[in-house]
């Protein structure tokens, strides 16, 4: 397989998962000829032990394998710059190490990409994992789309690659674009999504094919080891972890603002105010009256209380708590056939 012929990059940032990185990794069942699988290790504990796993992969596989390991930990922001350095496809497509392909749905993506060379950003459809096992379907519009460059889609983008599994750009694009401005507020991919949707057409693909899994829900994330991310507690989701989290999608709207002379910051609280059930209820099961505090909090402090949304679920969270919420939610999710537009 020759460079030249490399369609997707699958970046993998990886820190401490070894098992979880593994089923990755044995998750990824396309065509080989199109792809590249790049794996940056961000000098964690079980650095040996992630070696292995890849090195074993790599004796068995028939997939083009390119594994790195940093000198110093990177932090979660400049490791995906790492990767994005690193990688020769014509996209990249990030998973986290703890994320997964969803059976047979790859190679359905990868003549998706062929027919969609042009975009700079693809929006995809995905699985999000409960911790009980259960997958919920993100499906923002019932059938493909092209989207033409500019601000007006930016807000709808925004909030919905937060979650990194699958997200997916034009590699040379996102290189020229590297910056370390946003180090240490997890969303680095944020801040691409508004350079290269701003100025290149976008699509969207109703193909689910990664499945995220939610780690944070069993207060076990990872950020936090690097320098740059001392601002977050490590291993635990904090009121002041979700608060500063959601304070980092401001620090890069506002800088695109500042940059563009646009008024996106505003359209984006809007937006993410419609959709902020999943950022308040991370919080619920620290009990009503912490999770009262947080939602006051979060308000004052991201001003994302812009529409009567925030309070119905903040209500509705605490007056039902957590399972049944998520459960009506998927109820409506599976009757619609995908996620509805508010």
């Amino acid at each position: 397989m020759s460079l030249n012929s490399i369609l997707i990059s699958i970046c993998i940032p990886s820190y401490n998962r070894p098992e979880s990185l593994k089923t990755l990794l044995e998750s990824i069942d396309c065509d080989s000829s199109y792809i590249e699988i790049v794996i940056s290790e961000d000098n964690a504990p079980q650095r040996n032990f992630v070696n292995q796993i890849v090195r074993n992969f790599i004796s068995k596989s028939t997939y083009n394998v390119n594994y790195y390991e940093n000198e110093q930990n990177l932090g979660y922001d400049a490791n995906l710059r790492n990767l994005i350095d690193k990688a020769q496809g014509k996209f990249v497509l990030f998973m986290g190490d703890d994320d997964r392909f969803f059976p047979g749905a790859l190679n359905l993506y990868i003549s998706f990409l062929k027919n969609n060379l042009n975009v700079g950003y693809v929006l995809r459809s995905y699985y999000s994992e409960h911790p009980s096992g259960r997958l919920e379907i993100f499906k923002y519009l019932p059938s493909p789309q092209t989207f033409e460059s500019g601000v007006e889609n930016l807000p709808f983008f925004f909030k919905r690659t937060v979650s990194i599994a699958g997200v997916t750009f034009n590699r040379e694009l996102a290189y020229n674009l590297r910056t370390n401005i946003f180090d240490g507020t997890l969303l680095y991919q944020l801040y691409l999504v508004l350079e290269i949707a701003y100025k290149y057409e976008s699509v969207y693909c109703n193909i689910p094919f990664a499945i995220v899994a939610q780690s944070y829900r069993l207060d076990k994330p990872n950020f936090g080891a690097s320098t740059s991310e001392s601002k977050f507690q490590v291993g635990k989701v904090t009121s002041s972890n979700s608060i500063n989290f959601t304070k980092g999608f401001f620090d890069i709207s506002n800088y695109f603002d500042n940059k563009y002379q646009t008024c996106i910051t505003n359209m984006i609280k809007k937006d993410l105010s419609k959709y902020s059930y999943p950022i308040l209820s991370i919080q619920r099961k620290n009990g009503i009256i912490n999770f009262i505090k947080y939602s006051f909090r979060l308000a004052n402090e991201t001003s994302i209380n812009k529409t009567w949304h925030y309070y119905f679920y903040t209500f509705s969270l605490i007056i039902f708590g957590e399972t049944i919420c998520d459960s009506l939610i998927d109820f409506i999710k599976k009757n619609l056939g995908y996620t509805p537009s508010l």
